[in-house]
This record gives C-alpha cells, sequence and structure tokens, in this order.
C-alpha cells in the first residue's frame, strides 16, 4: 500500500510499505477514504518531538471502511464506516471506566519508555513517535485499529466523510478546550492560536454561550475564518494583544484563556520570543511557550486557563509566581475523544456545526508531502488539509 512516511526532519515522501494485518483479536483492518494533516504533524515534521523512527507511518486524523475485523471483536463487521480516534483506548482499564481516555493504561506498547519520560505512561497514539506505542498512522491507504471494538466511532451514511472526519481529533480537542474552561454567560473566553483546534474552540466556546470570544493570530485567512464565527480577532503582528485585552474586558482581562497554539509559538516583536529561539538553537530548550506566558500575564485573577495545544518537553521562564499569586487555574492533556463523540455526532446531525467549514486544501495522498510545507509555512491560506488515499 502507499502511505505518508518519516524519513527525518522536513523530510516526509509517500513510500510503498506493507500492507497492515490482523495482530489481535479486538483489532479491525480500515480502508482509509479520507485523512487529513493536523498542526501536531507538523511538530514532528519540524523535528520538535523525541522518538519517530526513519519509515514511520504518520498521521492520526482518518476515517474510513472496514474490512476485516479479528475474532474477538463483535462489535464492528466488515463494511461499517467509522472514524477512528487518534488516541488508542482498551476501553477497560481504570482511566478508560473514569472517561480519562487519553491516558488508558493499556494501549501504550512502550510503556515502560513512557514511564520513564512521563513519570506514568500516557494511551497510545497513532502515527506519533514511539513514546506512545509506535504505532502505523493513518496517512495510508489501510490502517490497523488496536482495540477497535471499543474506539472507533461508526458514523452514518448520511453525512459526508469531511463533516465527520474531525471527530477522530480537532473537533473534541477544541470542544475539550471549551468545556474545561467551565464557561459562563459573563465569560470572555480569550483563544490564541487560529489554526484548526483553535477554530473549533471559538465555535466550542460561542455554542458553549460565553459573553464574547476573542481569536488571536496573525494569520489573514484564519482570522477571517475565526470572525465569520462570530469571534473579535486580534492580530498580534499590528497591536498589542495584553493592551486589546484589556480593553475589551474593561482591564480587568479575560476570565477563560485558550492556548491552542503549543510548542511553537511565535511572536515576531517579542523579546521573550527572541530568546527562546536561541535557546531551542543550542538545544537549551525545547519549546516556545510565549503564549502560556502571555496568557498567565493577562488572564483574569481566579480565571482558567486551557491548554489543548502540545507540548514536548521542557519550558523556560514560565512565570509561575505570577500563576500562583493571581489564584489561576490550568487544566490540559490530549483529548479524551469517545468522552465527546457522541455529543458532537448529535451536534452535527442536527446542523448546528458542519465542521468542514475549516477545509481549505483537498489533494491526493501523493501529494501529501508537498502539502506539509504549505501548511507548516501557512502558504496559500491553507487552514486544513484532507487527503483521499
Amino acid at each position: 500500500m502507499r502511505a505518508l512516511c518519516y524519513h527525518g526532519k522536513q523530510d516526509i515522501r509517500c513510500d510503498t510499505v506493507p500492507d497492515p494485518r490482523i495482530e489481535d483479536p479486538r483489532d479491525a483492518i480500515i480502508k482509509v477514504t479520507s485523512c487529513a494533516i493536523c498542526g501536531s504533524d507538523l511538530h514532528l515534521y519540524d523535528g520538535f518531538m523525541p522518538g519517530m523512527e526513519n519509515g514511520d507511518i504518520m498521521g492520526h486524523e482518518f476515517m474510513g471502511e472496514v474490512m476485516e475485523v479479528g475474532r474477538g471483536n463483535t462489535r464492528l463487521k466488515v463494511g461499517d464506516r467509522v472514524v477512528v480516534p487518534f488516541t488508542i483506548i482498551c476501553g477497560e482499564c481504570e482511566q478508560c471506566r473514569r472517561g480519562n481516555y487519553s491516558v488508558c493504561e493499556r494501549s501504550n506498547r512502550n510503556k515502560d519508555v513512557a514511564d520513564k519520560v512521563f513519570g506514568h505512561t500516557t494511551a497510545g497514539l497513532f502515527g506519533y513517535t514511539h513514546l506512545t506505542g509506535g504505532y502505523a498512522g493513518g496517512q495510508a491507504e489501510y490502517v490497523r485499529v488496536p482495540y477497535a471494538d471499543a474506539s472507533a466511532v461508526k458514523v452514518p451514511s448520511t453525512l459526508t466523510d469531511e463533516q465527520v472526519l474531525f471527530l477522530g481529533d480537532i473537533f473534541p480537542t477544541g470542544w475539550q478546550a471549551a468545556v474545561a474552561c467551565d464557561i459562563e454567560p459573563t465569560d470572555t473566553v480569550a483563544v490564541w492560536g487560529c489554526g484548526p483546534v483553535g477554530q473549533f474552540a471559538i465555535r466550542s466556546a460561542i455554542m458553549l454561550g460565553a459573553k464574547q470570544v476573542v481569536a488571536i493570530d496573525n494569520v489573514p485567512e484564519r482570522l477571517v475564518m475565526a470572525k465569520a464565527a462570530g469571534a473579535i480577532v486580534i492580530d498580534f503582528d499590528q497591536e498589542s494583544v495584553v493592551e486589546r485585552l484589556n480593553d475589551l474586558t474593561q482591564g480587568k482581562g479575560p476570565e477563560k484563556c485558550i492556548d491552542a497554539v503549543g510548542l511553537e509559538a511565535h511572536a515576531s516583536r517579542s523579546i521573550d520570543s527572541l530568546y527562546d529561539r536561541a535557546k531551542q538553537a543550542m538545544m537549551l530548550e525545547t519549546d516556545r511557550p510565549h503564549v502560556l506566558r502571555e496568557i498567565m500575564y493577562v488572564c483574569r485573577p481566579a480565571g482558567t486557563i486551557s491548554v489543548p495545544g502540545v507540548y514536548g518537553g521542557l519550558l523556560d521562564k514560565i512565570p509561575f509566581g505570577a500563576f500562583m499569586n493571581k489564584g489561576l487555574t490550568m487544566r490540559t492533556g490530549q483529548t479524551h475523544v469517545n468522552r465527546w463523540t457522541d455529543d458532537l455526532l448529535r451536534r452535527i446531525e442536527e446542523g448546528q456545526i458542519d465542521p468542514s467549514f475549516v477545509i481549505t486544501h483537498r489533494a491526493s495522498l501523493e501529494e501529501g508531502p508537498a502539502l506539509y510545507k504549505t501548511f507548516r509555512d501557512k502558504q496559500d491560506g491553507c487552514v486544513k488539509v484532507v487527503l483521499r488515499p
């Protein structure tokens, strides 16, 4: 089969690789009908996440048709149409029973390595380093799905791939980011980063009843998309984020702040951003946490910070004194996808949201390597890429 494979920093190729096969009775083999390039994939592309190996298959946003099931998988049958969450879950461990699916205790087959790095393992993830299991990803013609009887989300034929594909990651990720804020009708919610996750966080905050939502970015196409959803927009290249947020909140700051950027924050006029880039170049720092610093400074005392943006390692110069003295609360983590999919699928079916709004580029799998660069460099108005294997 054909698949997009990692061959080092900024080197993704469309290779011919062996077809997957059933390895466990709970497995399923999925023929991929649609997959996507995620902002988190760019952290791998840019070499910021450890644990990738030459030839690893990329991708964790995908859906398709069930082609084969293991003998122990009685929930799925050949021909079922499914979206596959990026978090691999067993559905049976203590964390899964609590709905904390992204920290499933069984699905990371490299648990011993993850225990050493993180203190305790997290769930296995598709196409996302050997720290999370080294599972083949979904930017391919076929995928083996472990524990498919627990995780795969069946979707109706009445909805298109583009309407449901993002149930596997960015829609529930944006939704969880907003839910973690405990939004009240009087709240201002500020969202840093208007990429795909940020776009869903913005719309989720609006659906959850925020008084006003403020979207922060410097990419015109992203800001236009955020404004179309009803957000107030701030271009951080044109004005001070801190000053504008204080103006919008009568000097008090937003009650709820969402970091939808993560480890590759950009801030062209910021001294701390230049500092981060210099330390990264000398391999003295792994992540660029400008957004997190700014949020801790501007967030209203007793406010909440929600962090769906991915961080990979060690952060420097974090103003933890401000965080502690202001009595802020932070919630973060990979997404508990299956906790949200039933509700979000209902909202799609009822017409509350059509997730396909975020797609700007559609292409074949063979065009994927070039589109990684287009997406990373924010060229050609690219916000979200969907590939058809």
